[in-house]
C-alpha cells in the first residue's frame, strides 16, 4: 500500500511538471505565429490574415477529428503510451517549425501537430486511474494548475524569447522543452492500468440515445464550440492588432504575449469563485451572467485606440470564460450518466477544438473582408446568437433568479 501511495504521488509530481512545460510549450508560440507567417513570403494584408487563420485552424481541425479516436486507443493500450506519443511527436514537429521557409510547409507541420496532440487529457486520465479514489479529486485539481500555469506563462515567455532571440529559435527551444517532457514521462511515470474488454463491450447504441435529454446535451456542446470560436477568432489577428495599435514601434511580441495571457489570468482568478456562486446561487445565473458580460466586453475591443484599454478588456473576457466553460461542464456532468462521463467530455473537447478551428478561419476571413475591429463585432454577434439559442432550448434559464438550473 505504501508503494502505491509513493507511486501516485510521484506520478502527480512528474506529470504536474510535464503538463506545466507542455502547456507552456504549446502556448508560447501562439502570440507571434501570425508574425512568423508574415516572414515566410511577400503577402498582401488579405493573404496574411487568411494564411494566419488557416495556420491556426488546421491544428484544431485535426484535434477535433482524432481526439475521440486517441481516447479509445488510450483505453485499450494505456495512457502512458499516449503521453510518450504526444510529447515526442510535438517536440519533433514544433522544433521543425523553426526551419521552414514556405507557408505550406508550416501549415503541414501544424496539421501534424494536431495528430500529436493529447498530452494533457491523457495525463489527467492517468492520474484519475492511478490515484486512490479518496485522493483523486485533489490530485486532478493540482494537475490542472500545472497546465493552466504553463498556459499563462507560455505567451509571455514566447514573446520575450522571440524578442531576445528570434521567432525561429523560439520554436527550437519549445521543441527542446517538449523533449524534456518526453524524458520525464518515459522514465518517471508508472502505470498499472489494464484495459477491461468486458466494460467496453457493454456500451451499445448511439451516444445521444443514452441520455434523458439529448437536446440539452447538443445545445451545451454547440455552446462550447461557439464560445471557443469567439475566443479563437481573435488569435490569428491579436499580434497584428497589437502591432497596429503600437504603430509598429516597441516590443511587439512581448506585448502581444501579455495581451494573449491576460484572459487566462482572470479565468484562473475568477473560475473558482464563480463556480462556488453557481453551487450556492444556481448555475443558470452564472451562465446568463457569462454570456451577457462577454457580449458587452467584446463589442468595444474593436473600437479602442489604446493598448492599455485593449488589455483591460481582454482581462475582462477571462472573467466571462471563467463563468461560461466551467458552468457548461457542470451542466454536462449533471445531465450525463456516470458511465458516459468520459465519452461526453471527450466530445466536449472535440467541439472545443472545432470552435478553435472555426474561430481561426473566421478571424482571418472577417479581418480580410472588413478590418481587425470587425472580428470583435463578429464575435460579439456570434455570442449573442448563442445566448438566444440557449434561452430558447433551455427554458429554465429564462428565469435565472430561480436557484434551480
Amino acid at each position: 500500500m505504501h508503494g502505491r501511495l509513493v507511486g501516485w504521488r510521484r506520478n502527480l509530481a512528474v506529470l504536474w511538471l510535464g503538463t506545466f512545460i507542455a502547456g507552456m510549450g504549446f502556448s508560447e508560440i501562439m502570440p507571434f505565429l501570425s508574425l512568423y507567417v508574415g516572414e515566410l513570403g511577400h503577402f498582401t494584408r488579405g493573404q496574411l490574415t487568411m494564411y494566419s487563420g488557416l495556420t491556426y485552424a488546421v491544428t484544431f481541425f485535426v484535434i477535433a477529428v482524432v481526439s475521440p479516436l486517441w481516447g479509445k486507443l488510450a483505453d485499450r493500450r494505456g495512457r502512458k503510451l499516449m503521453l510518450l506519443r504526444s510529447s515526442l511527436g510535438m517536440a519533433i514537429v514544433i522544433g521543425l517549425m523553426g526551419f521552414v521557409h514556405h507557408i505550406w510547409i508550416l501549415i503541414l507541420l501544424r496539421f501534424l501537430q494536431g495528430l500529436c496532440a493529447g498530452y494533457i487529457p491523457n495525463a489527467s486520465a492517468l492520474i484519475a486511474t492511478e490515484t486512490p479514489k479518496e485522493n483523486s479529486g485533489t490530485a486532478i485539481g493540482i494537475l490542472t494548475t500545472g497546465y493552466v500555469s504553463g498556459n499563462l506563462i507560455g505567451p509571455i515567455l514566447g514573446g520575450v524569447l522571440a524578442q531576445i532571440f528570434s521567432i525561429r529559435l523560439t520554436f527550437i527551444i519549445t521543441g527542446i522543452l517538449l523533449l524534456i517532457v518526453f524524458a520525464l514521462s518515459l522514465f518517471f511515470v508508472h502505470e498499472t492500468y489494464r484495459p477491461n474488454p468486458q466494460a467496453q463491450a457493454t456500451r451499445q447504441g448511439s451516444l445521444l440515445s443514452q441520455f434523458k435529454n439529448p437536446t440539452l446535451i447538443i445545445v451545451l456542446l454547440v455552446s462550447t464550440m461557439i464560445i471557443q470560436m469567439g475566443n479563437n477568432s481573435i488569435t490569428p489577428i491579436i499580434s497584428l492588432y497589437v502591432q497596429q495599435l503600437m504603430h509598429n514601434v516597441g516590443p511587439i511580441t512581448v506585448v502581444a504575449g501579455i495581451i494573449a495571457a491576460l484572459p487566462g489570468i482572470s479565468t484562473l482568478l475568477s473560475a473558482p469563485r464563480l463556480g462556488h456562486l453557481g453551487d450556492t446561487r444556481g448555475t443558470g445565473r452564472i451562465l446568463v451572467f457569462g454570456f451577457v458580460f462577454a457580449i458587452l466586453m467584446y463589442f468595444p475591443q474593436g473600437l479602442v485606440s489604446s493598448i492599455w484599454v485593449l488589455g483591460l478588456l481582454r482581462f475582462m473576457i477571462g472573467i466571462s470564460d471563467g463563468a461560461l466553460f466551467p458552468t457548461i461542464q457542470t451542466m454536462l456532468s449533471k445531465n450525463t450518466p456516470r458511465e458516459l462521463t468520459g465519452s461526453i467530455f471527450s466530445w466536449n473537447q472535440s467541439f472545443q477544438a472545432l470552435g478553435s478551428m472555426f474561430g481561426s478561419l473566421a478571424g482571418g476571413a472577417v479581418s480580410n473582408w472588413f478590418n481587425y475591429s470587425g472580428v470583435f463585432i463578429f464575435t460579439a454577434l456570434s455570442l449573442l446568437l448563442n445566448f438566444i439559442l440557449v434561452l430558447f432550448f433551455i427554458p429554465e434559464l429564462r428565469h435565472p433568479w430561480q436557484p434551480k438550473a
